[in-house]
């Protein structure tokens, strides 16, 4: 399990965790280079392609570290994604063998689209000026100018122009993820502007692959989400549309949270839990 934009691994995803333990799997949660309890150089610097590459090597410690053998499965590996992260497992599914289930949750499947039609026509000339602005001043000094993870847009140029979200990610580094920090590096938008998960959507033949997706869901924009679903080939998939929830009520509102950890944990039952005491059987 990996985290969305800005995310540590004590963030909303424990609370997930806990149904996932319910059906009697294990969850390994963690943090990317660069956030939280891991090194990495700049701070707060996104890069996908490297977290998905860190998704892989965590696969890597559940699949050949011998001192996990006596607790794990390896072969009957589940990765779950949301937000950002939606997105990311669809491709570690599709590039990565070990996976036999995914779930992807609310995710960004085409960057530049959803930052654009996040922040509009003018917001989104503000955020592409003050991105060239950083890449000029980045060359010429080596410093990483930072922006807002959120924010109200008729304040604050931020990644991610929706004002409900901070509250939200504050009162949970309030409680229980202290080392969130709501801001990232400005390079780490031109990551977002080259984000693209749907050439990755083909290689999906056979792995289980469940979408939860919120309705009218405007910050990973479902009218992207959904398509991308009906592109996956597999027949072993299942959309569930979430309804009566936003975004960001899958963090805020515990009631939201269970309905879509629930779904989840279902889908992890049917293609981990259940295949593996057959095989334990058969053994």
């Amino acid at each position: 399990m990996g985290g969305g934009w800005c995310y540590v691994k004590e963030l909303i995803m424990p609370e997930y965790a806990e149904h996932f333990l319910e059906v009697g799997c294990a969850a390994l949660i963690f943090d990317y280079r660069h956030f939280g309890a891991s090194d990495g150089e700049p701070r707060q610097h996104i890069d996908p392609w490297r977290q998905i590459a860190d998704y892989r090597s965590v696969i890597d410690a559940v699949t050949y570290r011998e001192d996990l053998q006596t607790d794990l499965d390896p072969d009957h590996i589940g990765v779950w994604g949301i937000s950002y992260s939606g997105g990311h497992v669809l491709a570690v599914t599709a590039l990565d063998w070990r996976v036999k289930a995914c779930v992807s949750q609310i995710p960004v499947i085409e960057g530049w689209y959803n930052s654009m039609r996040a922040h509009g026509s003018v917001g989104f000339r503000e955020l592409t000026a003050l991105v060239r602005e950083d890449r000029e001043r980045r060359y010429r000094t080596g410093e990483h100018g930072t922006l807002p993870h959120s924010g109200d847009p008729k304040e604050v140029v931020a990644t991610w122009p929706h004002p409900e979200t901070k509250p939200v990610f504050m009162k949970i580094k309030e409680t229980t993820a202290p080392r969130h920090e709501h801001y990232s590096t400005i390079a780490s938008v031109e990551g977002v502007w080259q984000y693209d998960m749907r050439p990755y959507l083909p290689m999906i033949l056979d792995t289980p692959t469940m979408m939860i997706v919120a309705e009218g869901d405007d910050l990973t924009m479902w009218e992207r989400e959904i398509p991308a679903f009906n592109d996956i080939p597999t027949t072993k998939k299942r959309l569930f549309v979430q309804r009566e929830s936003t975004h960001m009520t899958m963090y805020s509102d515990l009631s939201h949270l269970a309905v879509a950890a629930k779904e989840a944990a279902a889908w992890w039952s049917e293609w981990l839990v259940e295949p593996a005491k057959l095989a334990a059987g058969r053994s």
